[in-house]
């Protein structure tokens, strides 16, 4: 857009649509360049929230459902459920890819109309710079982020058709630049481009449905084959929460507001996340705003860590099947782990035996290394380290390793150690389960012990008849010991609500744990809810009463539990529609816009605050746009779109100016700053997809896709306009070769060998088979490859921009 004159660094003939709006020619040219790049950053903010709002309207639109009616062959009626109408492969190709590229898209086609459609350099450089930050720099992170067990993409096939259309789309610009008809764009060739977006979506959407090829059909293909029926994974089951609220008891610590919350947390990490999702949470995570993840105190924070450990035993969850399936990749994986995530041995067993499980595929050789790590343990004076190889053969499912523990008849606390497990290396389909760590404790039995109640609170129905409440014996189990215990009355009442108790527990030498019963009472009678007190009193000679020598047993009413729990589902998930991208109306964008963290003040950090001084003008202009939640999410897209193609304006006349003030050509400042300024909220939602989800597709697997949308729209359109504009008035549309086409062909070296490396990560042994993570050195080594290509495209351009490399095309 810039034409700066020779000598002259003023840059007042810059060919631009809307700035400067005053004469700055008396204007020194630091300060001008100063405020022409703060200018650029902060739209750079602008871009990236208006470009939220967008992304909202597309994931409103996307999740559109219409209500269809099969009959069910297993309750012999008809049933009427949800289906979403948009295909997901077709929704990521088509407007998920628009709304991640929109302003890259738009400057190149509001440059080319404010140029007079001649061709300009800022947009097509912004386009091929962004391809390339996009997959170089936005890979290298990613395949960094995962941990050593690797994530792969799970829609292989449509990576491959979006990879071939990603490396084509730049091979055809370099065609009709160079070879069909140099350094112009005839009719013919603007169309094909622009046609060729609408073929890449058709050919992704036939590999999707496996319309080309035949595939073994899985069972959670068969789930999926039924149309994209749509069950409410939004929204809170009252039986789940009913099994949750089970697990954490009636803590008296805790209020009614915090157990919501820590039910909202709970729920919400297992729900499923489009692409959209992870763009929109990674931008207001950038500039302070209203975030779609539950954030919750630090105390809560331990509390919810503590139930999830203490559910990692036998899980009850209906969706663990599901969970395994994805772990195994629907039975395609061996996954090995141990079947608990803890155990408790006494010091004189001498013994802790762990059992390490293998499910998924079970018909292949799995070699994993069971090792010891310390903890308040200490090797060879607490127990003897282990460091050992357990073979899995073809259809065994399940192995022992045995940690012999010293018994060194000296008192000592209740001390723990670790035994870890990772894969040997090969071991092309197998990965580790999430409980690939246990926590050996060993319990001192040199002393009569320490007894306690194991939970601070318990709740029980009215309707149980009977509360049945443990009591453990810690550091020590040696001799037989006695404690005695008995109930006293707080708001409930001996008699009445429960049978007044008390009694002796006797544990013989080596018992850890006995439990108490006390009869509870059901009268029948609609109550609030009532509790007692359950106190240990005294024990035998030299056993000790513990912290917790008291618990607080709960009586609910039936009826007001269930009422509870209905309550408690329904603030809930009022809550999750609260956090859900596209379900706002007008007073929650301003409030939202207004406040800092979208109005949770409690979780608000420093860098949230700072952002939200900086981004508080765009919030509030951009919460006058239409929410999604009117008419399907399609007028807020077009009026947002609409906001970001004026915002793009003026980016590209900032950029313009601003390069010509420091002296950077366009295609230079195209390929760093912009490029760089429009892509950075897809780095971070890429990043936490791939640490969120259990594959690769959200974080790696769409760039392709979009990259390729990025030419196929961002340049074949405008190209195509300018050329049926040219070929009205009797012209030729001219597309000079030149930096463009140099530019190009590096990326699509570079490119190749990107693809290349993703494809070898995959297949080959010693990276994990894996696209991301895996090997922690060769991850690493990836990475910086990756990074290496980008540096290389970027020095090389330059220099072919500034003439110091010279190629004639």
């Amino acid at each position: 857009m810039s034409n700066c004159s020779s000598g002259t660094f003023l840059c007042q003939n810059a060919s631009s649509l809307i700035l400067p709006l005053l004469d700055e020619s008396t204007w020194r040219n630091e300060v001008r360049a100063a405020l022409y790049l703060v200018g650029l950053f902060w739209s750079f903010m602008g871009v990236s929230i208006v470009a939220d709002v967008f992304m909202t309207s597309i994931e409103r639109i996307t999740s559109a459902t219409r209500k269809m009616t099969f009959f069910n062959s297993d309750t012999g009626v008809d049933e009427q459920v949800d289906v979403k109408i948009w295909n997901d492969t077709v929704a990521n190709l088509s407007l998920m890819a628009l709304g991640s590229s929109a302003p890259e898209i738009l400057l190149s086609i509001i440059e080319i109309i404010g140029n007079g459609f001649k061709a300009g350099e800022l947009g097509p450089g912004t386009i091929v710079g962004s391809a390339a930050f996009n997959l170089l720099i936005i890979t290298a992170v990613c395949i960094c982020s995962v941990d050593d067990e690797g994530k792969r993409i799970k829609q292989f096939m449509v990576f491959c058709v979006t990879a071939t259309f990603s490396e084509f789309a730049y091979i055809w610009l370099v065609i009709i630049l160079v070879c069909s008809s140099p350094d112009f764009i005839d009719l013919w060739e603007g169309v094909v481009t622009f046609l060729l977006f609408f073929i890449l979506v058709v050919a992704a959407y036939i590999m999707d449905k496996g319309f080309c090829f035949k595939k073994a059909e899985t069972e959670a293909d068969k789930e999926a084959n039924k149309g994209l029926i749509v069950h409410d994974a939004h929204h809170i089951n009252e039986e789940k929460l009913r099994e949750f609220i089970k697990q954490i008891g009636k803590d008296p610590n805790l209020t009614e507001e915090e157990v919501r919350r820590l039910a909202l947390k709970k729920f919400s990490e297992g729900m499923p996340h489009s692409r959209a999702w992870y763009r929109i949470n990674a931008t207001r995570q950038m500039m302070g705003g209203h975030k779609l993840q539950v954030q919750l105190p630090e105390k809560l924070q331990g509390k919810l860590a503590e139930i999830e450990g203490a559910g990692d035993g036998a899980s009850s969850d209906p969706h663990l099947k599901a969970k395994q399936d994805a772990l195994t990749e629907n039975g395609r994986l061996s996954v090995v782990e141990f079947t608990s995530t803890s155990v408790a041995v006494l010091e004189r067993d001498q013994r802790a035996r762990l059992t390490i499980r293998r499910y998924g595929n079970v018909k292949q050789r799995v070699v994993v290394k069971a090792e010891t790590v310390d903890g308040t343990a200490t090797k060879n004076e607490d127990y003897v380290p282990l460091k050992k190889t357990v073979v899995f053969e073809p259809d065994e499912t399940q192995q022992t390793v045995d940690v012999e523990i010293i018994d060194d008849n000296q008192w000592e606390p209740d001390e723990t150690f670790f035994v870890k497990l990772t894969l040997e290396k090969d071991q092309k389909l197998a990965r580790l389960g999430p409980k690939k760590i246990n926590q050996v404790t060993i319990i001192n039995d040199d002393e009569p012990g320490t007894f306690e109640f194991v939970n601070a609170s318990y709740l029980f129905k009215e309707s149980c008849g009977r509360a049945t409440v443990p009591v453990r014996r810690v550091n020590g189990a040696d001799g037989v010991a006695k404690v005695s215990w008995k109930t006293e009355d707080q708001t409930a009442r001996a008699g009445c609500d429960y049978e007044a108790s008390s009694g002796e527990l006797i544990f013989n030498h080596g018992e850890i744990e006995k439990t108490i019963e006390v009869a509870i009472y059901d009268d029948q009678n609609k109550e609030k809810d009532e509790h007692f007190k359950l106190l240990l009193t005294e024990c035998s000679e030299g056993a000790k009463l513990g912290q917790t020598s008291a618990t607080i047993i709960t009586i609910v009413d039936d009826d007001e539990f269930n009422g509870f729990i209905s309550r408690l589902a329904h603030t809930a998930n009022v809550d999750l529609d609260a956090i859900r991208v596209d379900r706002n109306t007008y007073a929650d964008q301003f409030r939202q816009a207004m406040n800092v963290n979208g109005g949770d003040i409690e979780n608000a950090t420093a860098i949230d605050y700072v952002m939200h001084f900086f981004t508080f003008g765009w919030k509030i202009i951009f919460a006058v746009i239409p929410p999604p939640s009117i008419w399907g999410g399609w007028l807020c897209f077009f009026v947002s779109l609409a906001m970001i193609g004026m915002l793009t304006a003026i980016i590209g006349d900032l950029a313009s100016i601003f390069g010509c003030l420091v002296g950077l050509k366009d295609s230079v400042t195209a390929i760093t700053f912009v490029a760089l300024g429009t892509s950075l909220p897809d780095l971070f939602a890429s990043k936490q997809a791939a640490t969120a989800d259990d594959s690769a597709d959200n974080a790696v697997g769409n760039v392709t896709g979009s990259n390729s949308v990025n030419v196929f729209l961002g340049l074949g359109l405008p190209w195509m306009i300018a050329a049926i504009y040219h070929t009205a008035k009797g012209g030729s549309f001219n597309v000079p070769a030149g930096d463009l086409v140099f530019s190009v062909i590096l990326y699509t070296v570079c490119s190749m060998l990107a693809i290349v490396l993703l494809i070898l990560r995959r297949f080959v042994k010693p990276f994990g088979c894996s696209e991301l993570g895996g090997n922690r050195t060769l991850k690493f080594v990836s990475g910086g490859f990756l990074c290496t290509l980008w540096l290389f495209y970027i020095v090389m351009s330059a220099l072919k921009a500034y003439g110091v490399i010279v190629a004639n095309f």
